[in-house]
């Protein structure tokens, strides 16, 4: 079945043959390292209970194979809790199924495109809500007949909602319009992602990522849609069949992520996390600190992209998604289902992923930086792996930053040959390797 030394996971996301330049997968399936689909499935009781403490170490240990990583990671992500049986998560599953087609229908009946089939790459509104009658718009409508919606939908299109062809409403009401806005932006970040894939020369797979942001856009009033976003959802629509099951997986993600996309009008939200990686690489390599606080980067905006989208760019699409579920085993933390949960009201969001009171976590259903986390017991909530990720990168990189960068265009050039050439599982090795030492070092200062 597989080699001894491994077969690469490319043949799953197939690469078009005219990109010749994509970073081939350093991911190896390895028999007996590799979760397989057996293992997977042993791992669960006849009720449907998961021993997830088991299946955490062999996902460390060398990855999840590509035929069953969708629904391994909907646990990883806190989707499901391990402790449910086979039978509540099929009701909870068949319940978001549910209401997601709501949410869906809800965005449908203000903009008819929405659920088509089809998406928009140009503005369909302007700030103000005034109609913008493009014929680009209209044809991507409908481009059977150069025209757009049929008379049918027109009469359905309600006064508060718009129908983008007709024109005959000026949209009111704020949300809406802001709504609105974000749907060509949206489109326009479909087109460009993953498009060596493939997967997305299909259309109705440019769709379904189009449908599954603009639903989210509308649910997460806080956030909306920022660029990115497209990057971290695109795997979820890859790897799960069923449109729901992929826009859950990807609103779970978002919980964790979403103050990275959380913009107000004196900060972004990834600055947080880049001054953490500023006290950090300042414990850990205070020369190499030094020299970035020199050459003006200080701020460690140049890490930006790599924090915002989990090193989507750094990494070949095979390779992101290993070097994904790595840190989220790694960070795995039992209580995170409850915590979802808890704070689940229509479209409320939890905060980051805080811990449920009540009874104690067991330490063997952890993940191993989880662990680490734990016996530290600091009073802050505890940084997320990317940022020691980042911190790794940083120190690999050392020596030659030290000596070559003379300017933030040379940090950002040494950091950029770093693409195709990482290995996630080192990575991930030197990021625990680093955050344990961050932890003796900061419990001294």
């Amino acid at each position: 079945m597989w080699g001894s030394s491994g077969t690469p996971a490319d043949s799953f996301y197939e690469v078009r043959p005219e990109c010749t330049d994509v970073p081939k997968t350093r991911f190896k399936i390895k028999a007996g390292k590799t979760l397989s689909s057996r293992k997977w499935h042993a791992a669960f009781s006849s009720e449907g209970y998961l021993d997830i403490g088991k299946t955490l170490s062999r996902i460390h240990r060398g990855g999840i194979h590509p035929s069953i990583r969708g629904e391994v990671w909907e646990f990883l992500l806190g989707c499901y809790d391990p402790k449910s049986t086979f039978e509540e998560r099929e009701q909870l599953r068949l319940r978001r199924r549910v209401e997601y087609a709501r949410w869906k229908e809800d965005c449908r009946q203000m903009f008819p495109v929405v659920g088509s089939g089809r998406f928009i790459t140009a503005p369909v509104v302007t700030d103000d809500g005034q109609p913008i009658q493009d014929p680009i718009v209209l044809m991507q409508i409908n481009p059977d007949k150069g025209q757009a919606l049929s008379s049918q939908d027109n009469g359905r299109a309600n006064g508060n909602a718009m129908n983008p062809a007709s024109a005959l409403e000026p949209v009111k009401d704020k949300n809406i319009i802001q709504w609105l806005l974000t749907l060509h932006q949206i489109g326009l970040d479909v087109v460009r992602t993953d498009r060596t894939l493939v997967f997305y020369e299909k259309q109705e797979h440019l769709s379904k990522l189009w449908d599954i942001l603009a639903v989210y856009a509308w649910i997460d009033t806080d956030v909306g849609y920022c660029q990115g976003m497209s990057d971290l959802c695109s795997p979820m629509i890859i790897l799960l069949e069923d449109e729901a099951d992929a826009f859950w997986c990807f609103e779970r993600l978002m919980r964790r992520l979403r103050g990275n996309f959380r913009c107000t009008d004196n900060s972004v939200g990834v600055e947080a996390q880049l001054s953490n990686l500023a006290a950090i690489t300042q414990v850990i390599d205070p020369k190499l600190h030094q020299h970035l606080e020199t050459l003006g980067g200080g701020d460690y905006l140049f890490a930006f992209r790599m924090l915002m989208v989990l090193f989507r760019r750094e990494f070949s699409f095979c390779d992101s998604l290993y070097l994904w579920e790595m840190m989220w085993a790694l960070e795995y933390d039992p209580d995170l289902y409850s915590v979802y949960e808890d704070s689940d009201t229509d479209s409320e969001k939890a905060e980051g992923s805080g811990s449920s009171k009540g009874k104690a976590k067991s330490i063997r259903q952890c993940g191993k930086y989880e662990r680490e986390n734990m016996k530290a017991k600091g009073s802050e909530a505890p940084l997320p792996i990317s940022v020691f990720l980042v911190a790794s990168v940083l120190k690999d990189k050392s020596s030659k930053l030290l000596t070559e960068a003379r300017g933030l265009d040379d940090v950002v050039k040494i950091l950029n040959d770093i693409t195709g050439n990482l290995d996630a599982k080192k990575a991930c090795t030197g990021a625990m390797k680093l955050h344990k030492k961050y932890l003796k070092k900061a419990k001294k200062t």
